[in-house]
């Protein structure tokens, strides 16, 4: 970054920028885990124990020291060569009309609070409102190192139940969301994207109607003939930046596909009797009769169903990544 004309390619320059952003997030903290360790060492020396106050201040150093330790040690666990990247999320309302679309609405506000609790950035790719409340489906990115290490722990069907606010019997009702989470890949090989192999279909950008509804073709819709994959844009500026957004969740797709492919081949060569199941209920969140949020791969629950909704999400990703670690990107070997 020091170089002479760093600056005069800027895309490079900026791959360059994030490429530091991600290796100063795993040494930074080591460094100064390690810094604090050997000062701790060293000023051990020189108390005894007639200085019970500055015992009791190292006491409190160390305990804090501690479980930054153990933060550290908990990102090897995002061992996957694509947990450092960004994700892409999809959110999709199961059955179920207007109670599913708001919980869908529900689920994008709790990953928003969370993004924006861990510095990330969220930008909208594509959704489609519900026809009375919350939303039928969305698309978006979370930019930033270690997105998809994370946010892979998502990926399943969510299960709310709760007293219905748009049932005026106040009846107890249950809906279903999924949540997607694939990794955003820039060098994938094994994807080759040939003019040949898509379709390419210019749309009206969706809305609530009224003034705001586009008027021009401006939204990109991008289907892949061979598997019949299709990404969508209809959130950037102009055409040209939709189809960028959307042939590059095209490419992550396939390469998810690609890999999923792959591990059920390893799967089946090594004598794998257990069955993958991508769209498998992961979690349960509990508003009525009872508080309660449990993850069904790891068993973590908790009461306060609010801060999980808030976006503290911290006990069921380092759940699912600590009994998952080694076994598959998506947890399929428990």
């Amino acid at each position: 970054m020091g170089q002479p004309g760093f600056w005069d390619r800027p895309q490079e320059a900026q791959d360059t920028v994030e490429r530091l952003k991600s290796v100063k997030k795993i040494i930074d903290p080591w460094r100064d885990c390690d810094q604090r360790a050997s000062e701790m060492g060293e000023l051990l020396t020189l108390l005894d124990e007639n200085q019970a106050e500055s015992l009791r201040e190292m006491e409190a150093d160390m305990v804090k020291l501690e479980r930054d330790v153990e933060t550290v040690e908990f990102q090897r666990l995002l061992s996957d060569p694509l947990d450092k990247n960004s994700a892409i999320v999809s959110i999709n309302a199961g059955a179920g009309g207007t109670e599913s679309c708001d919980w869908a609405s529900m689920l994008l506000r709790m990953y928003l609070r969370w993004a924006e609790a861990h510095g990330y950035r969220v930008s909208s790719v594509d959704g489609l409102p519900g026809e009375e409340a919350g939303i039928k489906n969305t698309t978006f990115m979370v930019e930033g190192p270690y997105a998809y290490g994370y946010l892979k722990a998502e990926s399943g069907v969510h299960r709310l139940v709760r007293i219905s606010p748009f049932d005026a019997n106040k009846r107890r009702h249950t809906s279903f969301a999924s949540v997607d989470v694939i990794a955003e890949v820039e060098d994938a090989p094994e994807i080759e994207i040939k003019e040949s192999d898509i379709r390419i279909d210019a749309l009206r950008a969706g809305g609530a109607g009224g003034q705001h509804v586009n008027k021009t073709s401006s939204a990109i819709r991008i289907t892949h003939l061979a598997t019949g994959i299709v990404s969508q844009c209809q959130n950037e500026r102009s055409q040209h930046q939709n189809k960028q957004v959307a042939m590059k969740i095209l490419k992550a797709r396939l390469y998810e596909r690609y890999r999923r492919e792959k591990e059920s081949a390893m799967l089946a060569q090594y004598g794998e009797k257990k069955k993958i199941e991508w769209g498998s209920q992961i979690r349960s969140y509990v508003l009525h009769p009872y508080s309660m949020v449990k993850d069904h791969r790891t068993d973590a629950e908790t009461s306060n169903t609010q801060a999980v909704m808030d976006g503290d999400l911290e006990m069921f990703i380092q759940a699912y990544l600590k009994q998952f670690a080694g076994k598959g990107s998506r947890g399929e070997g428990k």
